[in-house]
């Protein structure tokens, strides 16, 4: 695997490319009439404005932890966490770029050349996004791997070295999306309560000041945000199954390569994630060329094909590669079974926020909003059992090939399609504006009707997207866990003092346990409070300009909405906002580690992980599920009940509900225990 790091900084490098001709393409098509332009650069503009005041926060962060890094562990491992923060911003910042120059321009093409062309467009927008997740990682990656290895061993550092780029990744990713999540969703809230419940007006009608501020949050949520997110999922998988492979025995390595010695054999073990995502993403990059040729067939089919077909063919990849490098097709099973529970999750995801259940949401909004809610829950619960137990059996299985290296393998695999998985994502919001756009320039309901089916196709793939980072994230979190305790042990073995051992009957473990259940709880208190007090600011001021601005809500010639003060509003809450639960997220493993013990954070780390998991999937897949059964009374699969209708008002308040669950607080949790985790392992030496 000598030619591995060239490989890998090839192929992110190649990623960067393709993702810089596509955002060529998106830019050069039709971009409307004088209308759809003015809406679409107050939207870039308020994007840009949203991320810069972020930026500056992040930037001061960043400064201040490098600075204790370097104090602590030195200014190779404060500058691998800048590195990992910056190029987590950076993917963020290209993708949204990107989207907010597609979406008018996937209006455009509705109107001029129909569905395809439109599908098209908005996967090409959502390509950058994911060609720049995904090279950027890899990129990092691989210059970090071949300025640290020497020959066939590594700098005595490059373990603290790789665990300071994840934390750089993670904990840039926490605040980039509940910051994000909380803009958009208190936006979003914000006009709907007041647009659509109050004033009985169309969603993303141009009366609206609030519309403005919610197309922005699409793109500063769930592109940049959800970016960064994916961004910290795919290194935080590589960082782990490296870090395992740099600290497990090598007798418990065997079973991955027999034939090796024992330094090929730790080289290897290092090595093969690195690997694994290079083929991953040279084969993502031909799934997105093929994506596009299947612009013809319903756009549900096509993007379910780019979502579940990429980890397969990185398995089929990998069964023929890896024998070459003496490596057992053990490692083969495990990255299987990680690429079938990922394709499990996304199916299930799916029927629970697509198909009969959002049914059956939609029917119980005939007898109120509180039957909405009730059902919605239940929903979000019952969708948990199948993807935590599929999880389960592919933590056993990989345990079973490869032990808990199998599992951090596993995490890899399920990660391997991270460009498509991004690409999907990311298609969907920028469907969304597309939509916004169409009905505030008037584009008719023949162009509205094909931005809804593309964006309602969206919504479901963003929760299946969700449900991939959750489920690896799981899986990374585990192999995560082990390393923090091999290392723990490591530091304790050369002090000559006893090693870590989690036994539930200790006091030390149940107490760091029961305190790692609270903080998700606490996480997602705080970011759906900071949805819900924004929320209620924006609505107050768009009352204020229906109440004020003579003509407006009636839609006299003259009379316009002031947007600018809604994208002002929902900035500074979300900038101010988002720093109590992101400093949770850091802070709590470094005061439990250094206040109480090695042993009371490993105990928290094992609750934040059970409780989190669960909450997350909750959130992710009963927010999905609400906002698609609005839509589908919208499109009038709920006969006698149409747009307008109390059961339709009912299906919205179960959406405004579920905005802040699938967006802000479900997604902020998922990270939660990455960072939790990361941060521990960086800080375990010193413990």
């Amino acid at each position: 695997m000598d030619s591995l790091p060239l490989q890998a900084i090839s192929t992110g490098a190649a990623a960067l490319v393709v993702a810089l001709i596509l955002y060529f393409r998106v830019k050069s098509a039709p971009e409307g009439n004088p209308a759809m332009a003015r809406i679409a650069r107050f939207i870039r503009e308020g994007a840009m404005a949203f991320l810069t005041r972020e930026y500056k926060v992040l930037a001061i962060y960043a400064v201040v932890v490098a600075g204790l890094m370097v104090w602590q562990l030195g200014a190779i491992a404060a500058v691998a966490f800048v590195a990992g923060a910056f190029l987590s911003l950076l993917a963020g910042f290209f993708g949204m770029k990107s989207a907010t120059f597609a979406n008018v321009r996937t209006a455009e093409a509705a109107r001029a050349n129909g569905k395809p062309a439109a599908l098209v467009l908005a996967l090409d927008g959502g390509a950058v996004m994911g060609l720049c997740v995904a090279g950027l990682g890899l990129l990092g990656m691989g210059v970090i791997f071949a300025a640290f290895r020497a020959g066939e061993a590594f700098h005595k550092d490059f373990g603290t070295i790789i665990h300071a780029f994840a934390v750089g990744a993670s904990s840039i990713a926490l605040f980039a999306r509940i910051g994000g999540g909380i803009y958009t969703k208190a936006a979003d809230v914000g006009a709907d309560i007041v647009g659509k419940v109050e004033a009985n007006i169309p969603e993303d009608d141009p009366r609206n000041p609030g519309v403005i501020a919610d197309n922005v949050g699409d793109n500063v949520g769930d592109i940049a945000g959800m970016g960064a997110d994916i961004y910290e999922s795919y290194v935080a998988a590589v960082v782990s199954a490296m870090a395992l492979g740099l600290t497990i025995p090598v007798d418990k390595l065997k079973p991955l390569a027999p034939e090796l010695g024992d330094t090929e054999l730790r080289m290897a073990a290092v090595s093969l994630p690195l690997l694994l995502t290079t083929i991953g993403l040279a084969v993502s990059i031909v799934g997105i060329f093929i994506t596009r040729t299947l612009k013809n067939m319903p756009p549900a089919m096509v993007l379910r094909i780019a979502l579940i077909l990429p980890p397969f063919l990185v398995v089929g990849a990998a069964a023929v590669i890896l024998p070459m490098f003496k490596i057992s097709m053990g490692a083969v099973a495990t990255l299987a079974a990680g690429a079938v529970g990922g394709g499990v999750i996304g199916l299930v995801t799916d029927y629970y926020t697509s198909m009969g259940p959002i049914q059956k949401i939609a029917q119980s909004s005939i007898t109120g909003p509180g039957t909405n809610v009730i059902r919605g829950l239940a929903v979000g619960l019952e969708s948990c059992a199948i993807p935590l137990g599929t999880l389960c059996i592919v933590g056993w299985i990989s345990n079973h090939f490869l032990g808990l290296y199998g599992i951090a393998l596993a995490a890899v695999g399920m990660l391997a399609g991270t460009a498509i998985v991004m690409t999907v994502d990311a298609y969907g919001p920028i469907a969304d504006n597309g939509g916004g756009i169409a009905e505030m320039s008037g584009l008719g309901k023949e162009v509205r009707d094909i931005t809804d089916e593309l964006d309602a196709v969206g919504n479901t793939t963003a929760a299946v997207g969700k449900g991939f980072a959750i489920g690896s994230a799981v899986l990374t979190v585990v192999a995560l866990f082990a390393a923090f305790n091999m290392e723990v042990n490591h530091v304790r073995h050369l002090k000559g003092e006893k090693e870590l051992q989690l036994i539930l009957t200790e006091s030390n473990v149940l107490m760091g346990l029961l305190f790692g259940a609270i903080l998700p709880c606490v996480v997602g208190a705080t970011t759906m409070t900071a949805v819900g007090r924004a929320a209620g600011a924006i609505v107050e001021e768009i009352r204020r300009q229906f109440r004020e601005i003579p003509g407006l809500l009636e839609g006299k010639e003259g009379a316009e909405p002031q947007p600018k003060v809604i994208v002002d509003i929902a900035t500074a809450a979300a900038i101010k906002e988002m720093i109590l639960p992101g400093a949770v997220a850091v802070l709590a493993p470094v005061i439990l580690g250094f206040g109480f013990g090695a042993d009371v954070l490993a105990g928290a780390l094992a609750g934040a992980l059970a409780v989190g998991a669960t909450l997350s999937l909750l959130m992710a897949n009963g927010g999905g599920a609400w906002d698609n059964a609005k839509k589908f009374i919208e499109k009038g699969g709920l006969e006698g009940h149409k747009k307008g209708s109390d059961a339709h008002k009912a299906a919205v308040v179960g959406d405004t509900v579920g905005d802040p669950f699938k967006d802000t607080s479900g997604p902020g949790i998922s990270i939660l225990i990455k960072v939790m985790s990361v941060v521990s392992l960086l800080i375990a030496p010193l413990l």
